[in-house]
C-alpha cells in the first residue's frame, strides 16, 4: 500500500470517528453515502429533505430501496460533504473564510438551494460571502486560495470574481484615502502631498504573495484597472517573484548532478512571463535590477521571445541608471560560446539608443529639423558610455570572444557619447593581451575605434609606449600629444595674443568640438560665427576711416606738395591702427612698439619720396 492509499485510509477513519460524535446513534442508519472512498451512515430523511440531489437519486431508486449512494467529483472532497450533512441534521458550525468557498461550491452541487426549505446552506453561504468576506482584504485572499482547488466551479458561481474585485476595490480605496491623508500645507500656503518611502496602504502587497500565479495574475489585472498605483503593482510583482523564484539552485548551476524538474522549470517560466506581462508602462515603476534579473530568468528558462525582448525595451529606457553588475548576464548555451551573452546587451543598446528625447534636454528645437532621428540625452550618453566602456573590459579577457562582437558594441553608442576614450583604450587594451594571436589588419581594426585627440596625459603617455597597439597608433598618439603639448605652450601665453579670445580657443583645441554633442556643437558654432561678424563690421568700419584719409590726403596733396603738410599726415596717420590690433582713434592708450615701428618706417619713406 503506498503513502496515498494509507492517507486516504487514514481520513476515512478519522472522518468516520468524527462522523460517530454527531449523528444520531439511536436511529439505525439507512443510507450509506461514499464520497472520494470514504462512506458515510447517514439517514435519508435529513439528506433529502435538504438536498435536492440526494433527493432525486433516491427518487429514482425508490423500487430498489437504494441504501448506497457515490457522488462523484464532489467540490471539496469529504470535508465540505462533512459539514453539509450536519448543516442537514442541524449541527452547528462556524462559516469562515477557509470553508466559505467550499460551501458555495458544495450546496450547488448537492443543490441545497431555497427550493427546499428557507435558509438553505447556499443562501448562509452567499450571505456571508457577501457581507462578510467581500469587505474585508484579507478573507478576500483566504478565499481566493481556496477557490484555486475548486476550479472551474468557483468560477462559474463568480466567487472569483467577486472575492478579486474587493480586493482592487479595496486596495484603491485604501491609497485614495492615504493619499488624503498625506496632504498638507506648504510654507507658502499652497497644498501639496508629503512624501513617504513607505505607504501604509500597501499592507496587501506579501498577503497577495501566498496567491497562484493564475490567481495573482487576475487580481493584479483589476488592480490595474481600478487605478492602483504603478509603483504599489511594481512592489507587489517584486515580491511575488522573489517568493516563487528561489527555488532554482539547481537550474542556475549547470555542473548539477541532478537534472531540473520539468515540472519546477514549467512554472518559473510561466511565473516569469506573467510577472513580464503585468508589468507596469510607467518608467522606474520596478527598479533596473529587478527587470536585469527577470531578463536572466527568461534568458535561463527559454522563455517566450516577446517577453525577453519587452524586457530588452523596458531596460534600455532607463539603462543609465544601471550598474556593471546588471550587465553581466551569463550565458547559458555551454557550447563554446561566451562567458555572457553579449547579443542580449548589444540589443538593450539598440534600445537604449532609440528611444525619444525628454522635453527636458529639448533646449532649442528649431536647430534641428522636425523629422530628424531622436537620440538620448547627453548626460544619459556619458553615464551609458562609462557603463559600457567597464562592460567592455570585463568581457575582454573572454577568448572566446570574437572581435566582431567586441566592436559592435563599442560601435553602438554614437561618436559624441564619450568625451573620454581612456576607458575604451583600456578596454581594447585589455582585449589585445588577451588575444595575442591577432593579426596586424584585426589590430588596426580595433584601434580605430579610438580617438586619440581623446585621451587624457596620463592614458596618452602610457599608449605611446604600448607595443601591443600597432605601428600606426603609436605614431598618431605621438602626433596628438605633440599637438597638445604646443596647444598647451600656446594657451600659457594667451595674454600676449593680440587675437580674440574665441580664435585662439578654437585654433588651439581643435578636439573640443569633437567631444560635443551635435547640438552643443552647433550651439557654439553659431557663437562663434556671430563674434566673427561683429570683428569683420568693425574692421570694416575702419576700412572706410583709411579710404576718407587717403582721398582727403590726395586732395591736400593736389594742393600743395610741401614736406611739411606730408609729415603732419604722416603723424596724423600714426595714429590709426591696422586690422584692429593697435588702439583706436578715440583711444588713450599708446601704440605697441611694432607698430611705432612700423609707422616710422612710412614716415621715412613717405617723406624721402616728397623729397
Amino acid at each position: 500500500m503506498d503513502r496515498t492509499d494509507k492517507q486516504q485510509l487514514s481520513l476515512g477513519k478519522s472522518t468516520r470517528h468524527r462522523s460517530n460524535e454527531w449523528i444520531f446513534r439511536d436511529v439505525p442508519s439507512d443510507i450509506t453515502i461514499d464520497v472520494s472512498g470514504v462512506t458515510f451512515s447517514l439517514h435519508k430523511f435529513p439528506l433529502v429533505s435538504r438536498s435536492g440531489r440526494i433527493r432525486s437519486l433516491v427518487a429514482e431508486h425508490r423500487d430498489s430501496d437504494i441504501s448506497r449512494i457515490e457522488l462523484l467529483n464532489l467540490p471539496g472532497g469529504t470535508e465540505s460533504f462533512e459539514l453539509a450533512a450536519k448543516f442537514c441534521y442541524n449541527i452547528n458550525f462556524e462559516i469562515t473564510s477557509k470553508n466559505v468557498a467550499q460551501l458555495c461550491c458544495v450546496s450547488d452541487y448537492l443543490e441545497m438551494t431555497e427550493e427546499f426549505p428557507k435558509d438553505n446552506l447556499g443562501s448562509r453561504a452567499e450571505e456571508y460571502l457577501d457581507s462578510i468576506v467581500c469587505k474585508n482584504l484579507e478573507m478576500c485572499i483566504e478565499v481566493l486560495q481556496q477557490c484555486e482547488s475548486l476550479l472551474p466551479l468557483a468560477d462559474e458561481l463568480k466567487i472569483v470574481n467577486r472575492c478579486i474585485e474587493a480586493i482592487a476595490s479595496k486596495a484603491c480605496a485604501e491609497q485614495i484615502a492615504s493619499s488624503f491623508s498625506r496632504l498638507e500645507y506648504s510654507s507658502s500656503g499652497r497644498l501639496h502631498m508629503s512624501r513617504q518611502a513607505n505607504c501604509d496602504a500597501d499592507w496587501w502587497i506579501e498577503d497577495l504573495s501566498v496567491l497562484c500565479i493564475d490567481m495573482y495574475q487576475r487580481v493584479i489585472t483589476a488592480m490595474k484597472c481600478r487605478g492602483v498605483r504603478p509603483e504599489s503593482i511594481g512592489a507587489s510583482l517584486v515580491s511575488y517573484a522573489q517568493k516563487e523564484l528561489t527555488k532554482k539552485s539547481s537550474l542556475w548551476n549547470p555542473s548539477s548532478q541532478s537534472k531540473p524538474d520539468s515540472d519546477l522549470v514549467d512554472h518559473e517560466k510561466l511565473v516569469v512571463e506573467t510577472i513580464v506581462s503585468l508589468l507596469p508602462v510607467e518608467k522606474l515603476a520596478v527598479p533596473i535590477t529587478f527587470l536585469f534579473g527577470l531578463l536572466r530568468s527568461a534568458v535561463m528558462l527559454d522563455c517566450a521571445i516577446a517577453s525577453r525582448l519587452d524586457l530588452e525595451r523596458r531596460i534600455g529606457s532607463h539603462l543609465d541608471v544601471a550598474t556593471i553588475d546588471d550587465l553581466l548576464i551569463p550565458s547559458f548555451k555551454h557550447e563554446g560560446d561566451t562567458l555572457f551573452d553579449v547579443d542580449t546587451v548589444h540589443r538593450i543598446l539598440l534600445n537604449f539608443c532609440q528611444q525619444d528625447d525628454s522635453e527636458d534636454d529639448l533646449d532649442d528645437v528649431s536647430v534641428f529639423e522636425s523629422d530628424s532621428p531622436r537620440s538620448p540625452s547627453q548626460t544619459a550618453l556619458v553615464k551609458v558610455a562609462k557603463l559600457v566602456d567597464n562592460y567592455l573590459a570585463e568581457i575582454a579577457p573572454d577568448a572566446n570572444l570574437k572581435l566582431s562582437k567586441f566592436m559592435v558594441i563599442a560601435e553602438t553608442l554614437p561618436a559624441h557619447a564619450r568625451t573620454v576614450h581612456d576607458g575604451l583604450y583600456r578596454a581594447i587594451d585589455i582585449y589585445l593581451k588577451a588575444h595575442p594571436g591577432l593579426s596586424d589588419l584585426d589590430k588596426k581594426k580595433l584601434c580605430k575605434l579610438l580617438d586619440f585627440q581623446k585621451l587624457s596625459p596620463e592614458a596618452g603617455a602610457h599608449a605611446a609606449q604600448n607595443e601591443r597597439l600597432p605601428l600606426q597608433s603609436i605614431v598618431q598618439v605621438l602626433y596628438f600629444e605633440q599637438l597638445r603639448l604646443r596647444n598647451s605652450l600656446c594657451c600659457s601665453s594667451i595674454e600676449d595674443d593680440p587675437r580674440p579670445m574665441h580664435q585662439s580657443w578654437r585654433m588651439s583645441s581643435g578636439a573640443l568640438s569633437a567631444a560635443m554633442s551635435p547640438r552643443d556643437n552647433y550651439a557654439s558654432l553659431r557663437r562663434e560665427n556671430r563674434e566673427l561678424k561683429l570683428e569683420l563690421a568693425r574692421l570694416r568700419m575702419r576700412l572706410n576711416d583709411l579710404e576718407k584719409d587717403q582721398v582727403f590726403l590726395k586732395r591736400d596733396m593736389a594742393k600743395s606738395g610741401s614736406r611739411k603738410f606730408m609729415c603732419s599726415f604722416s603723424r596724423r596717420i600714426s595714429k590709426l591702427s591696422f586690422f584692429g590690433l593697435g588702439s583706436s582713434r578715440g583711444s588713450s592708450s599708446p601704440p605697441s612698439t611694432n607698430s611705432q615701428r612700423i609707422d616710422s618706417k612710412v614716415i621715412d619713406k613717405t617723406c624721402a619720396s616728397t623729397e
